[in-house]
């Protein structure tokens, strides 16, 4: 590891989570809500969207290592009484994100794929590259499908659980990132183990459909 993939890795988060969360904002303000508008949210500017802790030192830390690389941003304000479709509105809102990440994850494969990268014939940072933004992509995708609230994963549920689910989530809410972070540290192995599995799976899908 040098300076060069360091600093290849932290562009990689930085525009991953500024990407994820501008999904957010702008398919919240298509469907009638304005207060990520409001908040200045719509915009590729990173101070808007960076959280020092979560953007930059978990991600760069689990790189360094070398476990799955996952991370978020600071939460977009969203209002879900002014949304479309209300809770199913927030689910669109909130899967907005990962797909992003997932979109990111794809293009970035394709192009590798069909330029010769992932097999080193362009060199070695190119391949490097583009596996990092392969990999980190999915890996905030999947981490951010986790359906503890304040996760994505946990709007998606919401729009789709009977009202005692609902209930439980909404009392999760004040304590949902306290509970991530203390399942990620006692099962953390586990933990990496169903990131690596679920971006490996992913990956071949990729491979699959693009008949390699």
């Amino acid at each position: 590891m040098n300076i060069i993939e360091l600093l290849v890795v932290f562009i990689i988060i930085i525009c991953s989570v500024i990407l994820h969360e501008l999904a957010h904002g702008v398919v919240a303000y298509w469907l009638g809500d304005r207060t990520a508008k409001d908040a200045g949210r719509l915009t590729l500017n990173p101070i808007k969207h960076i959280d020092p802790f979560m953007s930059i030192i978990v991600p760069m830390l689990l790189f360094a290592l070398k476990a799955p690389v996952f991370g978020g941003a600071k939460p977009v304000p969203v209002n879900y009484r002014n949304l479309k479709w209300r809770e199913w509105g927030m689910a669109l809102v909130a899967i907005s994100g990962p797909l992003t990440n997932f979109l990111i994850a794809f293009i970035a494969f394709l192009i590798a794929r069909f330029s010769g990268m992932l097999s080193g014939s362009g060199g070695e940072l190119p391949a490097f590259i583009a596996a990092e933004t392969i990999f980190i992509n999915l890996g905030f995708m999947l981490f951010n499908l986790i359906p503890v609230p304040p996760l994505d994963g946990s709007r998606v549920l919401y729009a789709i659980a009977p009202d005692s689910v609902r209930k439980f989530i909404g009392e999760m809410e004040r304590y949902g990132i306290i509970i991530i972070y203390v399942l990620i540290l006692l099962f953390s192995e586990v933990f990496s183990s169903l990131m690596i599995n679920g971006m490996n799976g992913i990956l071949e899908f990729f491979y699959m459909i693009t008949g390699y």
